[in-house]
């Protein structure tokens, strides 16, 4: 049986600022790399978070067919976020537990629409802490960051 994992990642020069997203998927046999795909992508005015949010949604909007994936990111926002406070966020009209406004919403509703059709499983590791694929999602979303950079350079 073939194993699915994305491996995401956001950054962003300034907060708000320019950003980039980054996502390494691996389709896996037991332990073996059987497919590899990178995707990445920014823009010249948007947040960590945002970056953070695109990130889990490309990965997600780019699979052609309902599957089943473990989607690991270094963002407890969008974990927790899609894991757990998106359940109230809905319920409450897309309106945080004190009545206001949840940032990001048209990012967390299409992530939500995007996650619907398939079977995800969300992890969270720990960001620049020397995990490989987490490392080569940060360069992606560094990489998707440096044309919208004025010196196009891909450091954060």
């Amino acid at each position: 049986m073939v194993k699915l994992i994305a491996y995401t990642d956001g950054a962003c020069s300034g907060n708000p600022g320019p950003g980039g997203w980054g996502v390494l998927m691996r389709a896996l046999q037991g332990d073996a790399v059987v497919k590899e795909r990178e995707l990445s992508g920014g823009a010249p005015d948007t947040t960590n978070n945002q970056m953070e949010l695109m990130a889990a949604i490309s990965a997600l909007e780019v699979l052609e067919r309902a599957s089943t994936l473990t989607i690991v990111t270094d963002s407890q926002y969008v974990k927790n976020g899609v894991t757990g406070w998106i359940h109230g966020w809905k319920r409450n009209g897309w309106r945080t537990a004190a009545k206001k406004p949840v940032k990001n919403a048209e990012l967390w509703q299409r992530l939500d629409a995007a996650q619907a059709r398939h079977d995800v499983t969300w992890e969270w590791v720990k960001g620049h802490a020397g995990h490989p694929e987490n490392e080569r999602a940060d360069e992606l979303a560094r990489a998707g960051m440096a044309p919208y950079k004025p010196d196009g350079k891909t450091t954060t």
